[in-house]
This record gives C-alpha cells, sequence and structure tokens, in this order.
C-alpha cells in the first residue's frame, strides 16, 4: 500500500471531509454533551464498514480495521468538542447553536480522521495489525475525556498512537513536530481570597482582597520563570477575576479563575 495511492485518496475525498467538517461546524456540542457528534461519528463509520464501538469512556467512540495479517495495534486520536464562544463569522455553516462553537479545530480533526478511516477501510488487505480510529469527547474541559476513555481501556491493546491538531499560525500545507511534547495538557484552578470589607475612603480599616489578588495574578508567573526548567515550555493564565461591583467599598472576597 504505497503513501502516494493513500494521499491520492485522501485528496479525492476533499470535499466529503468539506461536508462532515461544515456539518459538524453547524451543530457544536459543548464537553460531555456530544450527543448528537457522538452519533453522528459512528453512524459514519458504521457507512463504510467498519467496527463500532460506542460509549467508550464518556461517549467516547472507537472504530476498527483488521488487517489481513496479525501485528501492531496503530490508534489515531481526534477529539470532537466546542467551545462556549459565539460565532459572529457571517458563512452557509455559522454555527446553529448560541453561544457555541467549533472555535479549536475539532471540527477539522474529526472529518479529517473520518476520512483517513474510510480509505484505511478500503485497504484493509493490505497491511497487517489494527487500525484503531479514537474519537475523543471533552478535550476542552477538564478533566477531559481522555481520562474516562484510557479508564475504559481504549489504550490497553494499543502499540502506537497518532494525532494531530489544526494551528492556523502554519502556513498551508506544513507540519510542525517533535521529538517530545508538543502540546499542553490543562488542570484548572480556582483560587478563593478572603478579607475584610469597609468603605474605600478608609482603607486602613480593611483586609484589601483585590489588592491580594492583583499580587497573586503577578506572583504566579513565578511558578514558570522560577520552578520550571527554562529550556521546558509551561505557562499560567489566570483567565477571570470576580470581585462584585460596588466602586465605593473594599470587597473581602475574591474569587480568580483560570479561563
Amino acid at each position: 500500500m504505497a503513501i502516494e495511492t493513500l494521499t491520492n485518496e485522501l485528496t479525492g475525498l476533499f470535499d466529503e471531509i468539506v461536508e462532515n467538517r461544515r456539518f459538524l461546524h453547524r451543530n457544536p456540542e459543548l464537553s460531555f454533551q456530544e450527543e448528537k457528534t457522538s452519533r453522528f461519528i459512528a453512524d459514519t463509520l458504521k457507512s463504510y464498514g467498519i467496527s463500532v464501538q460506542e460509549n467508550v469512556g464518556d461517549k467516547g467512540v472507537v472504530g476498527f480495521i483488521q488487517g489481513k495479517e496479525p501485528g501492531k495495534t496503530i490508534a489515531f486520536r481526534a477529539d470532537f468538542d466546542a467551545l462556549p464562544i459565539e460565532d459572529q463569522k457571517e458563512v452557509t455553516y455559522k454555527s446553529t447553536v448560541p453561544g457555541v462553537m467549533h472555535a479549536c479545530g475539532h471540527d477539522g480533526h474529526t472529518a479529517t480522521l473520518l476520512a483517513m478511516a474510510k480509505v484505511l477501510q478500503k485497504h484493509k488487505d493490505s497491511f497487517h495489525g489494527t487500525a484503531k480510529f479514537i474519537f475523543q469527547p471533552a478535550e476542552e474541559k477538564p478533566p477531559g475525556g481522555a481520562k474516562f476513555m484510557i479508564e475504559d481501556g481504549v489504550l490497553d491493546d494499543v502499540d502506537y498512537v497518532f494525532g494531530a491538531h489544526l494551528a492556523t499560525d502554519l502556513p498551508i500545507g506544513k507540519l510542525s513536530t517533535a521529538s517530545n511534547a508538543i502540546m499542553a495538557s490543562v488542570d484548572a484552578f480556582t483560587i478563593k481570597i478572603f478579607g475584610k470589607g469597609g468603605h474605600g475612603a478608609r482603607p486602613h480599616e480593611t483586609k484589601d482582597s483585590i489588592i491580594a489578588a492583583t499580587q497573586l495574578v503577578q506572583h504566579l508567573q513565578q511558578i514558570v520563570s522560577r520552578r520550571i526548567n527554562p529550556t521546558e515550555a509551561a505557562f499560567v493564565t489566570v483567565g477571570s477575576i470576580h470581585a462584585g461591583n460596588a466602586c465605593n467599598c473594599r470587597l473581602y472576597f475574591v474569587r480568580l479563575y483560570l479561563a
């Protein structure tokens, strides 16, 4: 099975990839809520004659293609959840779900992997081993859908895993890779700061939680600058701060969120 053959057949599926991607883009679902998306993936794989396991972990879908002879199990992975963002572009495939859109390319990941599965199914008598297609829900929301799929045994028989992520900062046709980690995992945190409230004109009578919060945001960056090897990639982001809405008093309670 020549690489050129696979490349040409995938290129021939370009219109189908675009159609599937735009369908998913019009119908996004948030993490751990991907009922319709999961069903679409499973139904599409079945239409290609591929064996499917559904509800792996939490709404995960796995397709299997057994080659002609025994061999390694190679897995290919894509994610399919969307983000809580309003789709403001005016196109025919604009999101039909208010406040939800595919803003991170997961619709593209899924559409591409479906096409790859279709091509490999056609050539299943040309390779040894098993091709496994892992469609993961809830990539955007910790603890993530991968955790539950792994706990459900999705990787128990896998020898190698391949995945890809769309990147708008790369020119079309270019790939980027690395010998070690290239994408970040994420942990969310919430910090609550309690102080003593009071009037803005009498700050000496308060314990100002807002000042404490602003100092904390600055010093959190020292986790990266002073505790992480400078040759390693890491970051800490405070995505939002909530401290009430009064303008003449010192709040006694502040919440910091990673967003």
